[in-house]
């Protein structure tokens, strides 16, 4: 940790060449995520006279992650979001010159006095739920609302037309269980066979899609305010049906169908959303993607499965969900998939 503490504290004197006093007083590391390595500083400068401290996140690529994913995705996320209001973090600087840490790597600033939600907890927010809940869905639809090319992401991501969304993502995530899993997968083959030959309706537009917006990815205060919507490696251009389902995944609402996220009753959760996004829920196209994201859930918990077994990241956060998580969406998708079989046949 010194190690790091004083290169960091020199590369901060190189952004800010006309600082000095330049002082890392603590660098501590965060544990729990999956892509990212972490650590909260406190630093500390003298610029124009005024001595100025700061509490910093700098999140550094790890030598093996839960998923391989691109840093300045996150960055890019959180510059294009924050001018609008939607609560981010601010961000500071992305770096890629290994000379400094490494390992590419970024800097935003903290969120201070804040707490994250446990998607395994069957009442995480208590009596704020219902305030949390109005502001989580506000956020969701706000993202799905913006025009990628208006805020800059389309520039940055790949474009994808609406009639090819559904295709390029399960050949993204098919690709991640061809590659990673140690063992047959025959629930999820059988769930990407139905999604292939099930397609959904073009999107109804392209958006911003967070990618892993749910219950653990925002901090909130003790006011019930959420402060800060995280994790943004993910995201990319598509559907804004995928992360509307990703954050109504049972999962993250311990098994709760009917409050999703573990915040409020479904329908006012939905509503909410459709009022701030301008966008509605086509009931099939709603359900395709609802047994997409138990294949993507799949395929990141057989991929952290993996980093763990062959010794990669002996990390337990990669341990669990190839345990628990799994077994949540093989036993969704077997009840789901079946089910929509059945009433095909009828």
């Amino acid at each position: 940790m010194e190690d790091i503490a004083g290169r960091f504290a020199a590369y901060l004197q190189h952004k800010m060449p006309d600082a000095s006093n330049i002082a890392v007083a603590s660098l501590s590391r965060i544990h729990g995520g999956a892509s990212r390595e972490t650590y909260r500083v406190r630093a500390s400068w003298t610029k124009d006279g005024s001595k100025t401290e700061r509490g910093l996140i700098l999140r550094r690529d790890p030598v093996a992650s839960l998923i391989e994913t691109e840093r300045d995705l996150e960055y890019n996320a959180y510059r294009a979001f924050h001018p609008l209001g939607l609560p981010v973090p601010e961000p500071l600087y992305l770096e890629t010159d290994l000379s400094w840490l490494d390992r590419p790597f970024f800097v935003m600033e903290e969120i201070r006095d804040c707490a994250s939600g446990s998607a395994f907890s069957p009442d995480p927010y208590g009596a704020l739920a219902p305030k949390i809940g109005e502001q989580f869905w506000r956020h969701l639809g706000t993202i799905a609302k913006q025009e990628p090319r208006v805020i800059g992401l389309a520039d940055t991501m790949e474009w994808v037309e609406p009639a090819d969304v559904w295709k390029k993502e399960v050949t993204a995530w098919e690709a991640v269980i061809d590659e990673d899993e140690l063992e047959p997968q025959p629930v999820a083959r059988a769930a990407i066979r139905w999604l292939k030959r099930n397609p959904p309706p073009p999107a109804q537009k392209i958006s911003v899609v967070h990618g892993d917006y749910r219950t653990g990815n925002f901090l909130y205060d003790a006011q019930g305010d959420i402060r800060a919507v995280l994790d943004w490696e993910m995201c990319h251009l598509g559907d804004p049906l995928e992360d509307l389902a990703w954050a109504a995944d049972p999962l993250w609402a311990f098994g709760n169908y009917d409050r999703p996220a573990g915040l409020i009753a479904r329908e006012e959760a939905f509503r909410i959303w459709r009022d701030h996004s301008g966008l509605e829920i086509d009931p099939a196209a709603f359900t395709w993607w609802e047994i997409f994201n138990a294949v993507k859930g799949l395929a990141i918990w057989i991929s952290a499965g993996k980093e763990f077994a062959v010794g990669n990241n002996l990390d337990p956060v990669l341990a669990f969900p190839s345990w628990y998580c799994t077994d949540v969406h093989n036993r969704l998708l077997v009840n789901r998939v079946s089910e929509l079989v059945e009433r095909a046949r009828s």
